[in-house]
């Protein structure tokens, strides 16, 4: 692949009226080099078993070859057609709700052997009529898959086997592990193992999580598995994976390991949505690009972002030429619409496309034709980009999952509002405001020689090995930052029994006991006399840390919390270790960042947010570097860099030259 994908969502099969030759010529008009097919629509292709049609598929390829516009085929597997239903209703997912109901899409059980068996054959029917298409590139399997809270029988049952083999066939270490004796929980038998949907007991139930992630990496290897026999060497193979939902993508996707699941296909892929409008940042843009481009250490793919969408997606004028070079900032390799045109019917009917329910142009298409025609002269300049970024943050499924289960705002009422991802997204943003780029790395990640810092918000669930590879990180010179909740329990949601933070004592310099919410709690010390701040506020959540060999950088400014500290630094072999003990604002946690960062001795950049920057090296070994204006005011900023020149117009720029970026702009610049 040597050139930026840019292109759309294509469904032929949801078309009122038959338009192709025509969206291919205003295709071409935007420069779209690349269209997605064949997802969704098993019951189209297979509209009763065993009777295949694929002519809208062959009917698209064929018109798009010609157009010399290339293809990615969609598996439509993650749609059950209703007569698969109706021949075996147990293919719908049994769920904590029950049986599911047909209709919507991902309500299967990705383990049910009727179901892979039907999915095998048209996948293999679709393979042998597309795979050897001289205009097809590479095969997206499935659509963001996730285990969809299948949980039934044969589900179960080989959870069960699962557990037998982790503790080896000894039940009663497993109920030692998973403290089972609490409430009665306790199995003595395997035969009496209760239905799971119903524990109460944390430590379990996160376990079948853990599982239930396991079999959507088993579900895409099997996809990928088929797919691979009919491939050529020059496609790819790749998957559209999603983050936790919020009205957009937020956070770490809790029902799939990004990770794990990546190492079945050949190059990442990733569905991206988010804000516009007034709320645009980038930021969700940043943080799923720095997630995928760090499951396989390469580029990626961006599937779907959003064109147009619901009305509070309509994008400003400029937005959508913005968010397509936020994506290649990161390193994506292809910018992909959902999707090309409005659909006239059912659920989806307003998430609009590229093209409106009038097919005429409108302002986002005529935006995508300035795009479209840009990559063709400058997108060789862009693709490959990589980054060699010293920072990382440290994000964990298992922790996540954890913190569902004890969430850090919980009562006696029962359980708060504050997840996981909300505390890695109050971390991340403000990496993201103050232009530091991260990688992202898991507990699993074996080598962290590159990184100078590593951050690791509410890490709460952690092995043993994760912490050792953590500690010595420290001892050779590396700086670690650690939030609240963090190396609190094992692996398996089992508490550590002796002081916290577990194993990390000696490298924070702090133990604590006790923790509480903040009501009414200032932060005070040394870091805000520093950075010329009076104070600042505690949030949510604190722990009462005291210190040993630690040096309190802020404590709490309250008469019952005074003698604890709340943010303290540590000199810990040839590194440090800092630990964040409470929720802050971001003033606070931009002044800890900033300590950080010159600990390690990483320049911070003279801008912050609405100015954003991105670097990388391209494909020829050249700088490239994004300058980004996420607001609508005008901003003016004295160019800091080596001598270059802006590679969309040409021009070139001094160091110390003053910049203006327009409202909702982008300028990429390359040294000369």
């Amino acid at each position: 692949m040597n050139k930026i994908i840019y292109g759309a969502a294509y469904y032929d099969e949801y078309m009122p009226v038959d338009r192709l030759d025509k969206d291919i010529e205003m295709m071409k008009e935007a420069g779209i080099n690349t269209v997605r097919i064949a997802e969704s629509t098993w019951s189209t292709c297979e509209p009763q078993p065993g009777k295949f049609d694929f002519s809208h598929v062959i009917k698209v390829i064929d018109a798009m070859e010609k157009a010399e516009i290339n293809i990615i085929i969609g598996t439509p597997t993650y749609a059950v057609p209703g007569w698969l239903v109706k021949l075996c209703p147990d293919v719908l997912a049994t769920t904590k709700s029950g049986r599911g109901i047909y209709g919507p899409r991902q309500i299967m059980d990705i383990t049910n052997e009727t179901y892979l068996f039907y999915a095998e054959r048209v996948i293999r029917e679709l393979m042998q009529v597309t795979a050897h298409r001289k205009g097809v590139i590479g095969f997206q399997i499935d659509n963001e898959t996730k285990y969809y809270g299948t949980a039934g029988n044969n589900v179960q049952f080989k959870f069960i086997k699962y557990l037998r083999h982790k503790f080896h066939d000894d039940l009663e270490a497993m109920n030692r592990e998973f403290g089972l004796d609490y409430w009665s929980n306790r199995i003595d038998a395997w035969e009496d193992f209760p239905d799971v949907r119903g524990t109460i007991n944390g430590s379990l139930g996160a376990e079948f999580e853990k599982f239930q992630r396991m079999l959507v990496d088993e579900f895409l290897t099997w996809q990928a598995s088929i797919v691979a026999e009919y491939k050529r060497s020059d496609q790819f193979i790749t998957h559209n994976f999603d983050f936790e939902w919020r009205g957009y993508s937020f956070g770490i996707q809790p029902m799939v390991n990004h990770l794990k699941a990546a190492q079945s296909i050949t190059m990442a892929g990733v569905d991206i949505y988010h804000p516009t409008q007034d709320d645009l940042t980038g930021a969700e843009i940043a943080f799923g690009g720095d997630v995928m481009r760090s499951v396989k250490n390469n580029n990626y793919l961006v599937m779907e972002t959003q064109a147009q969408g619901f009305p509070c997606w309509t994008p400003y004028k400029g937005q959508l030429r913005q968010c397509a070079y936020s994506h290649l900032a990161s390193g994506a390799d292809a910018v992909m619409y959902w999707h090309w045109h409005s659909i006239h019917n059912s659920f989806e009917t307003y998430w609009k496309g590229l093209l409106s329910h009038d097919f005429e142009k409108n302002p986002a298409y005529d935006e995508a034709c300035i795009v479209g025609n840009e990559l063709k002269k400058i997108g060789s300049q862009l693709i490959h980009l990589k980054k060699n970024n010293k920072a990382a943050i440290l994000v964990s499924n298992e922790a996540l999952t954890a913190l569902d289960w004890f969430t850090v705002d919980g009562t006696a009422e029962g359980p708060g509002k504050i997840r996981y991802n909300d505390i890695v997204r109050w971390l991340y943003d403000v990496l993201y405001k103050m232009n530091v780029e991260c990688d992202i790395i898991w507990p699993e990640t074996e080598d962290l020689s590159q990184y100078k810092v590593i951050f690791a918000p509410a890490i709460y669930a952690v092995p043993e090995m994760t912490i050792s590879r953590l500690k010595k990180f420290a001892a050779q010179g590396g700086i670690l930052a650690a939030t609240f909740k963090s190396f609190f329990a094992n692996e398996n949601v089992k508490v550590f029994i002796d002081r916290q933070p577990h194993g990390m004592d000696d490298v924070f310099g702090i133990s604590y006991n006790q923790f509480t919410f903040p009501k009414n709690v200032a932060l005070q010390g040394e870091l805000y006399k520093e950075e010329g701040i009076k104070r600042g506020e505690a949030k949510a959540f604190m722990e009462l840390l005291k210190t040993t060999s630690g040096q309190v950088l802020a404590n709490y400014d309250h008469e019952m919390w005074r003698e604890y500290g709340a943010i303290t630094l540590n000199e810990y072999g040839k590194g440090y270790g800092v630990y964040i003990g409470c929720m802050t604002d971001e003033k606070t946690l931009s002044a800890v960042i900033r300590r950080i960062l010159s600990l390690g001795g990483l320049r911070c950049q003279p801008y912050n947010f609405p100015v954003i920057i991105r670097e990388g090296i391209n494909s020829h070994g050249k700088n490239i570097r994004y300058i980004f204006n996420y607001s609508n005011q005008e901003q003016k900023i004295c160019y800091e860099f080596s001598h270059g020149y802006n590679i969309i117009c040409g021009s070139s720029v001094e160091k110390g030259q003053e910049i203006l970026l327009p409202p909702w702009s982008v300028n990429i610049y390359t040294d000369k």
